[in-house]
């Protein structure tokens, strides 16, 4: 007894004839994919080299315009803008990569065991969920600030703690529909148990919706560090930032507009590569969606 699930594994996707030839020719996922590769490539390139040292503050050069010296212009330190954008890429990954891992390791495993077990545990977790899903992540870098002093380590664990809930309801969502399969109940009449059904049928079957989750996740954790060092909570001084630097240019925006616009510019550009990505992924991935095109 075997049926199809709803969504194949990404491993099996990934060996489809012609995933490649439907990738290049897919314009949101070849979008999306050069986009957060110039934010990798930003952040892998500022640990060997930066045009200027981000830290070092150069008072008879501040406010200056773009120019051949200085790529993008100085800040209102003498700093230069262009160095401070590809040293601030590393911790917009770094947050990004640290704080939706701790969602998908944590929420993918209540999320498989609510599935899996049912009944009390099932409810359990998802009450426990809302409740989490009542404290956003500025809200609890906030409070984790309140007791523990602001830091980048503390809005790396309020970001994760805010993924959690959200991996958890697509998991459990996602592995429901699997658990109601024929082929499971093949694999049950086989004798296997919950536990190896999960691991062997359950959890390949729904790792296509958990990649596209975790571009997404990414995205928005991009978006939440940057908010929070906006606030003076996330990433802190010496340490360059998306967000404060557009907080420290707030007060010169009549006097030097360019330096609010390139830090935004690069925080919407990381954002929207990441969700291009996820929207191709999820295209791909799909077999029916695949079949379609």
């Amino acid at each position: 007894m075997s049926a199809l699930p709803v969504l194949a594994s990404s491993a099996a996707a990934l060996k489809l004839p012609g995933f490649w030839r439907r990738a290049l020719h897919h314009r949101s996922f070849m979008i999306g994919a050069v986009l957060t590769l110039l934010l990798v490539l930003a952040a892998t390139v500022s640990l060997a080299w930066t045009p200027w040292s981000p830290y070092e503050m150069d008072m008879p050069s501040k406010m200056q315009p773009p120019s051949g010296s200085h790529w993008l212009g100085t800040d209102s330190f003498g700093r230069d803008v262009a160095s401070l954008l590809l040293v601030g890429a590393r911790a917009s990954i770094l947050v990004g990569v640290i704080a939706v891992g701790i969602g998908l390791v944590v929420g993918t495993a209540l999320g498989l065991l609510a599935a899996a077990r049912r009944g009390w545990v099932e409810e359990a977790i998802m009450r426990l969920s809302d409740f989490s899903l009542a404290f956003p992540a500025i809200l609890s870098a906030i409070m984790m600030t309140a007791v523990f002093g602001p830091g980048i380590v503390n809005a790396i664990v309020a970001i994760g703690i805010y993924n959690i809930p959200t991996f958890a309801r697509i998991t459990r969502a996602s592995a429901n529909a699997i658990w109601s399969r024929e082929y499971i109940a093949a694999a049950r009449a086989c004798g296997k148990g919950a536990f190896s059904i999960t691991f062997q049928h359950v959890l390949p079957n729904i790792s296509a919706v958990l990649i596209v989750q975790i571009t997404i996740r990414f995205a928005i954790a991009i978006l939440a560090e940057a908010a929070l060092s906006y606030l003076g909570l996330g990433t802190q001084p010496p340490q360059p930032s998306w967000g404060r630097m557009l907080s420290e240019a707030q007060t010169l925006m009549f006097q030097a507009p360019l330096l609010a616009v390139f830090p935004g510019v690069a925080i919407a550009l990381a954002v929207l590569g990441l969700n291009l990505l996820g929207d191709g992924l999820r295209d791909l991935l799909d077999p029916r969606l695949a079949r379609a095109r």
